[in-house]
């Protein structure tokens, strides 16, 4: 057994943004300025925190086709809602801030494996805790709560409509999206044909096989269309040395924009009915659940303590600390530690920034309400470079809010925000070191079996004279997904602190020895296309 350092360097390092950073930012203001005008107009800026539970479903799902954002978007306004409803209920029934502090640690931990059991997310369940958190301390009576839930679930359907807009310009935009990225990816690493792009180029091929999925209707000639493109990417992947990574670049960048999907004629053995078989199942449920309940247990355990501690400093606005401690738990424990140095340095330049405008804010509850406009974009535009960077907008965002139903002593909301911030990270991580993660080395153990065990029945149906071609694509879509796992387990297993030491030579091994088999069958199926093959443009329309 031995203690992990937990790293600084590097924390706060900006990162490139996302190719994607303006649609959820213009998204989440298109969907919170329309009711909060209507309310400034009609003079009930106070129900404005109702409305803004609905509106903030803007963000979710900009990843997802949009068969598949549809239903994310409604199962999310949905959940919006019924943590809403339920923190409404309990605000109503007791005024015991030890109770409404509990009930907001169980919302949280429910919200935070949902949210990861489901892979809803970014922003993932710190915007859903947020609202149902400072819900529990806003006076209501029950007559009042159906009126409220009224308003929420108009404003997530106007968000509804917004997420699902860009589909009528692009109807599948997100996947050659992520078809596009995939096939970067894959030349990256056909250019250098190290670990590391190779880690980086199998994750990406297999999120784009997901997303493909997920549109549900293989039928479309442009979905086909990008599933020989992701063959050629999975062959660059397992044979990057008899790759091309120009020609995988030109692929990627005929997919931008509404131009005709590159086609590729079909290879010998690509057996189209089983395209993404495996990808498809690639999702263990057991596991993947088994792996949240320590999670979970650190968001109950960390939010509760951190509510209740500012409770015991007298903090007026306990869901701060308990919301702070909500937003750090991430897959390990190392990330854990930079998502609370992140936090508590966005927080604190946050503050800041509050106290450079709140000057402004108190002019007009116009200025008000445009202010938190524009922080809502900025927080969505700068959170993809470093969650620090997109907190700074967070901070003033959620303080300026708080204004809405009525001015505020500005120097209270400076003094009780800096302290649930340094409260809630402290007691939250605290939580995080208590609730050990020892069985991320059991799971470490089971994936590297699987990989193997994958291995070794691709191995075996190389060995055979006379291997069916369906076979073959099975067992080297099986390995791909395996090897995925494997990689995504050691990481995790690897950012914890407590835990004996973990079969790393092992791993290497493994993923060196899968890597080359998946390369023998790539070249047994004939998969491999010879260099000077010339691409032809399909007039597949999106």
């Amino acid at each position: 057994m031995r203690i992990r350092p937990l790293p600084l360097a590097g924390a706060l390092r900006l990162g490139r943004p996302s190719p994607i950073w303006f649609k959820p930012a213009l998204s989440v203001v298109f969907s919170v300025a329309p009711p909060n005008l209507i309310l400034l107009a009609l003079g009930r800026l106070d129900l404005a925190m109702y409305t803004m539970a609905g509106s903030l479903c803007a963000l979710y799902a900009h990843n997802r086709p949009y068969a598949a954002r549809a239903r994310t978007l409604a199962w999310v306004v949905l959940g919006m809602t019924g943590g809403l409803a339920l923190s409404l209920v309990a605000a109503s029934l007791t005024a015991n801030a030890a109770v409404l502090v509990t009930v907001g640690a169980l919302l949280a931990a429910t919200q935070k494996a949902v949210c990861d059991a489901t892979r809803v997310g970014p922003p993932g369940n710190v915007v859903l805790t947020f609202i149902s958190s400072a819900s529990l301390f806003v006076p209501q009576t029950l007559g009042q709560v159906p009126g409220h839930l009224a308003l929420a679930l108009a404003a997530g359907a106007w968000a509804w409509l917004i997420g699902m807009a860009p589909g009528l310009v692009r109807p599948h935009g997100p996947e050659r999206r992520a078809t596009a990225q995939a096939l970067t990816a894959a030349a990256a690493h056909a250019a250098t044909g190290d670990a590391r792009t190779r880690g980086a180029a199998a994750a990406a091929v297999q999120a784009a096989w997901q997303t493909l999925l997920t549109t549900g209707v293989r039928s479309d000639r442009t979905r086909r269309g990008l599933e020989r493109l992701l063959v050629r990417a999975e062959v660059a992947l397992a044979a990057p040395a008899d790759s091309d990574p120009e020609r995988l670049r030109t692929w990627a960048r005929a997919l931008r924009g509404n131009g005709p999907v590159p086609r590729v004629d079909d290879l010998p053995g690509e057996a189209d009915e089983l395209l993404g078989v495996q990808a498809e199942g690639n999702t263990r449920p057991g596991h993947h659940l088994a792996a949240l309940a320590p999670i979970a247990l650190r968001t109950f355990l960390g939010c509760a303590l951190a509510g209740y501690a500012s409770l015991a400093l007298g903090v007026g606005r306990p869901y701060w600390a308990l919301v702070t401690a909500a937003s750090l738990y991430q897959a390990n424990l190392t990330l854990t530690w930079s998502r609370a140095v992140q936090r508590v340095v966005g927080n604190l330049v946050g503050v800041l920034v509050f106290v450079a405008v709140v000057p402004l804010a108190h002019l007009h509850q116009a200025a008000l309400v445009l202010l938190c406009l524009a922080f809502n974009f900025g927080a969505e535009a700068l959170i993809g470079r470093n969650y620090w960077l997109g907190t700074i907008c967070v901070t003033p965002m959620a303080l300026l809010i708080t204004e809405f139903a009525r001015f505020q002593d500005s120097a209270e909301l400076i003094t009780e925000r800096t302290a649930d911030t340094l409260v809630g990270a402290l007691v939250g991580f605290v939580a995080a070191v208590a609730v050990t993660n020892r069985r991320s080395g059991d799971r470490l153990e089971q994936a590297l079996t699987t990989a193997e065990q994958a291995r070794e029945r691709t191995a075996r149906l190389l060995a055979e004279p006379h291997a069916g071609p369906a076979a073959l694509e099975a067992a080297r879509r099986a390995l791909t997904a395996a090897l995925v796992d494997l990689r995504a387990t050691a990481e995790a297993a690897a950012g914890e602190w407590w835990q004996r030491a973990l079969p790393q030579d092992r791993v290497v091994l493994a993923e060196q020895a899968g890597h080359r088999t998946l390369a023998a069958t790539v070249r047994r199926q004939g998969l491999l296309l010879d260099r000077d093959d010339s691409t032809r443009a399909e007039d597949v329309r999106p």
